[in-house]
């Protein structure tokens, strides 16, 4: 009973903690899962490629929940393998969990389709990993803004607090530019309450990404929640002028541009001479798949 899956990162357009409405969409840098079951094993456990000492609460919640509601009690190992950073806000979680939800699914023969037919829908795939997340700690709000942009590609909006999809459309725009520093900031250890004081700037920009205007939801979001939570706004600024959106990803480090690609290879040669890691990626309208 064997399944594998794979699942993208994403980027933010609005961040979710101020007032439980977030946004997010797609990049392609994808998460992939492998699920053994076995009906004779006890427990799950899981590994991460390439951090032996990375914590696998996550994966192995997700195993245990599918397996919870739709299988017989079995057992197994989960592994994973990511293109995505941990910790710095490209979603690497909510693309761990959605790969292995769908991984789980796959090895208990169940199809994964937003066909009524399905044995399973995407978004209830989602919640799903978004219950694993919670279960995990790994989040605040439960992060389903970017669960449901990882599970179903293109842009989401959501309503985090009823776990509700409020909209979804394709990409905005196809290519990103993402420049990550060394340091790491973990989800579950934000200043929740100073991204609460940015609320009225993140209610603009749910309007807009609402409205369809989600490159300049993204902006407006990374104005207030850099300073929020104490992020410089200069990498922002230096990509303002040629770029459609730039914006603090998450709770951060990461900042993301998009726009035209040949406008971000300006912006590119700007972050080169920052510490850290950029990359120019396209974005994604589709979602997590079973390989």
């Amino acid at each position: 009973m064997d399944g594998r899956a794979a699942a993208p990162g994403a980027g933010t357009v609005v961040n979710a903690l101020a007032t439980g409405v977030g946004s997010a969409f797609a990049l392609d840098l994808e998460t992939t899962a492998t699920v053994s079951l076995d009906p004779d094993a006890d427990g799950v456990t899981g590994t991460i490629a390439g951090d032996p000492e990375g914590d696998t609460t996550l994966i192995e919640r997700c195993v245990e929940r599918v397996v919870d509601a739709h299988g017989a009690d079995e057992g197994g190992t989960v592994r994973t393998e990511s293109e995505v950073p941990t910790a710095a806000g490209l979603k690497s979680s909510s693309a761990a969990a959605n790969a292995t939800v769908l991984a789980t699914l796959s090895a208990l023969g169940l199809e994964v389709a937003t066909d009524p037919d399905a044995d399973v829908a995407p978004v209830e795939a989602c919640r799903i990993g978004v219950d694993a997340a919670r279960d995990a700690g790994v989040t605040v709000t439960g992060a389903f803004d970017d669960a449901s942009a990882s599970m179903l590609g293109g842009v989401t909006v959501t309503d985090n607090r009823e776990d509700d999809l409020l909209d979804r459309g394709a990409s905005f725009a196809e290519h990103a530019l993402v420049w990550t520093p060394p340091e790491r900031a973990y989800s579950a250890e934000t200043d929740v309450s100073a991204c609460e004081r940015v609320a009225p700037m993140a209610e603009l920009a749910s309007e807009l990404a609402l409205s369809g205007e989600h490159a300049r939801a993204m902006t407006v979001n990374g104005l207030a929640f850099s300073a929020a939570l104490g992020f410089p706004t200069e990498p922002a600024v230096e990509a303002m002028a040629a770029c459609d959106g730039v914006s603090l990803s998450g709770t951060g480090p990461s900042v993301v541009a998009v726009g035209d690609r040949e406008r971000l290879r300006t912006v590119r040669d700007r972050w080169d001479g920052r510490e850290g890691e950029t990359r120019l990626v396209d974005t994604r309208d589709r979602g997590a798949r079973v390989l």
